[in-house]
C-alpha cells in the first residue's frame, strides 16, 4: 500500500510543495517564487522575511491538499538549498533569512585566521558563501540586532520548526555553516571564535529520517491532517538529490540544475591538502560527499532559451541538435574553476570570423548545452585525479538531465554509462520520499524506471571539448 508525503522543497529562485507517493510518483505540486530584498549597507547583500515566505508556502500547501482531498498524508518533510540560514529572535520567532546568494560577509574574510585548519575541519574554503561569513557580516553592520539572535537553522529545518516548534539542524545542513567540525561531528567553539559567533545560537543536531516531534495541533487542524501524521527530518537538497539516485559508497553522482555538483560518495572523511574540493556531510551524517562544482550551468541554458528561443519547445530543440554534424561555435558561460577556487569573469560565444552563414540560433543553444557538459566533465576529471574511479557508470539526476543530448555528451566524454532513475528531474523531492520510506521501513521500486545512456564510438563532443578548453582559456586570460 502506498503512503503519501507532503514535501517542501526549498530552493533558491523558487520553492516547491509536492505530494509524492512512497513509490516516487509526484501526485501534484505548487511552485512559490522566493522574494528577496537588497540590503544597501553592503556591496552585495540580500535577505528575505521568513514570515512572508511562510504565509505563501502554507497557503499554497493548503491549496494543493484541497485539490487531492482523498489523499491521506502520512508524513511531512523538507529539503532545502544549502548555505541559507534563518535567524530567530529572543522570542524564538523567525525574524530574518539570509539566502545562499547573500554575500554580506565578503569584505571581512581576510580577518579570519587559521584558514588551512578551518578547511581541514569543515571541508570548506573560507569564503563569503557559507553561513559563518553571512553571520559575521550581519554582526559587523547590525551588532544590536545580532545580539538578539537566539538560534539559527537552515531552510529545510525551518520548515520543521513551523510544523513542530522545535529548532534543530541536520548534519547535511550543519556542515554548510562552516561552524561544524566534520571530523568530530559537532559544533566547533574554535571556529565560532574565529568568526565572532556565540556557539549558543547553534541548534541541536538531529538526524535525517527520524521523527522530529509532534505536529502542532493548529497545523493539523489547518491542513485537515490526521493525528498520526509525523514530521520526518529531511536535509540539504544536493545530498537528498544524490540519495534519490540510490547511490552507494564509491559512486559518483552528478546533480544537474542551476549548478551541477559532481560528488563522490565516500565512507571516510576525505582531506585534500591542495584544497581542490569541498567535503560535505551526507544525509544522516553516515558518510561524506567529496564535491567539485562547475558553478552556474543549467541557468545559462534556461535564460538563453527564454530570451531567444521561446517559440521552441525543449523537445524541438533536441531534434535540431540530433541533426547537427559540426559545431560552428563554442560557448563559455559556466562560472567556476573549482579546483583553483577561481570564478570565471568573462564568457561568450567564440567562432571564426567573418560570421559563418552556417551558424544559426540553435547552434548557440547547442553550444551552451555543450558548455555545461564540458564544464561538468572538467570537474569529473578533477574529482578522479583526487580519488581514482573504476566503476563503469555514473549516476545522474536533476532537471538538467531532461536533455538527452546532455546525457549523451557526458556518456561520450566520460566513457561511462549515464544512469537515471525514476523521476530524476525532481531528485530532491524523491530523495525526501526515500527518507520517509526509511522511517516507515518501506522502499521504492526502480526496476522499470532506469534509463541508461551508453558511450558512442563516434564522439564529436571530444573534438568540441578540446576547442572549448582552448577558447575558454583565451576568454579568461
Amino acid at each position: 500500500m502506498d503512503r503519501y508525503y507532503l514535501v517542501f522543497d526549498m530552493g533558491t529562485g523558487n520553492s516547491k510543495i509536492a505530494i509524492v507517493s512512497s513509490q516516487g510518483k509526484i501526485i501534484g505540486s505548487r511552485v512559490v517564487e522566493n522574494h528577496y530584498y537588497r540590503d544597501e549597507n553592503y556591496p552585495d547583500a540580500q535577505y528575505f522575511h521568513p514570515q512572508e515566505w511562510e504565509t505563501r508556502l502554507l497557503w499554497m500547501a493548503e491549496e494543493l491538499l484541497r485539490e487531492f482531498p482523498d489523499i491521506k498524508i502520512d508524513a511531512i518533510t523538507a529539503s532545502g538549498a544549502r548555505q541559507s540560514v534563518v535567524l530567530y529572535d529572543a522570542d524564538h520567532v523567525a525574524c530574518m533569512g539570509l539566502p545562499n546568494i547573500d554575500n554580506r560577509g565578503r569584505q571581512w574574510m581576510d580577518e579570519i585566521e587559521g584558514k588551512q585548519e578551518i578547511y581541514k575541519r569543515t571541508g570548506k574554503w573560507v569564503t563569503e558563501d557559507f553561513i559563518a561569513a553571512k553571520l559575521m557580516g550581519f554582526k559587523k553592520k547590525y551588532p544590536q540586532d545580532f545580539s538578539k539572535i537566539s538560534k539559527i537553522t537552515s531552510l529545510s529545518e525551518w520548515i520543521g520548526e513551523i510544523f513542530c516548534g522545535e529548532i534543530f539542524i541536520e548534519p547535511s545542513q550543519a556542515c554548510e555553516t562552516q561552524l561544524f567540525d566534520i571530523i568530530d561531528m559537532q559544533w566547533s567553539e574554535r571556529i565560532c571564535k574565529a568568526y565572532g559567533i556565540d556557539p549558543r545560537i547553534l541548534p541541536e543536531i538531529r538526524l535525517s529520517g527520524t521523527k522530529l516531534g509532534s505536529i502542532k495541533h493548529s497545523q493539523l487542524q489547518r491542513f485537515s491532517l490526521g493525528p498520526d501524521v509525523v514530521f520526518i527530518i529531511g536535509g540539504a537538497d544536493t545530498q537528498l538529490a544524490a540519495k534519490s539516485s540510490q547511490c552507494t559508497d564509491g559512486d559518483i553522482v552528478i546533480v544537474s540544475g542551476t549548478t551541477s555538483p559532481v560528488v563522490r560518495i565516500h565512507e571516510e572523511r576525505y582531506y585534500d591538502p591542495d584544497e581542490r574540493c569541498w567535503v560535505d556531510c551526507n544525509i544522516g551524517g553516515k558518510n561524506y560527499l567529496v564535491e567539485t562544482n562547475p558553478g552556474v550551468t543549467g541557468l545559462n541554458y534556461q535564460r538563453f532559451k527564454e530570451h531567444f528561443l521561446s517559440d521552441y519547445s525543449y523537445a524541438e530543440l533536441e531534434k535540431k541538435y540530433a541533426e547537427k554534424t559540426g559545431f560552428p561555435c563554442t560557448a563559455s558561460f559556466t562560472s567556476l574553476l573549482f579546483s583553483r577556487q577561481k570564478s570565471l569573469k568573462m564568457g561568450g560565444f567564440v567562432m571564426k570570423s567573418p560570421f559563418s552563414a552556417d551558424c544559426d540560433i540553435t547552434d548557440l543553444a547547442w553550444g551552451l548545452l555543450s558548455d555545461t557538459a564540458c564544464a561538468i566533465y572538467n570537474q569529473y576529471l578533477s574529482l578522479c585525479n583526487m580519488i581514482p574511479f573504476e566503476r563503469d557508470y555514473i549516476r545522474c539526476c536533476g532537471g538538467g538531465f531532461r536533455s538527452p543530448t546532455l546525457c549523451q555528451f557526458l556518456a561520450d566524454l566520460t566513457e561511462k554509462d549515464i544512469i537515471l532513475l525514476g523521476d530524476y528531474s525532481q531528485a530532491s523531492i524523491i530523495g525526501c520520499a526515500d527518507v520517509c520510506n526509511e522511517y516507515f521501513t518501506s522502499s521504492r521500486s526502480t526496476e522499470d524506471s532506469c534509463i541508461t545512456y551508453k558511450p558512442k564510438i563516434h564522439k564529436g563532443i571530444q573534438q568540441y571539448y578540446e576547442d572549448w578548453n582552448n577558447n575558454r582559456l583565451i576568454l579568461n586570460k
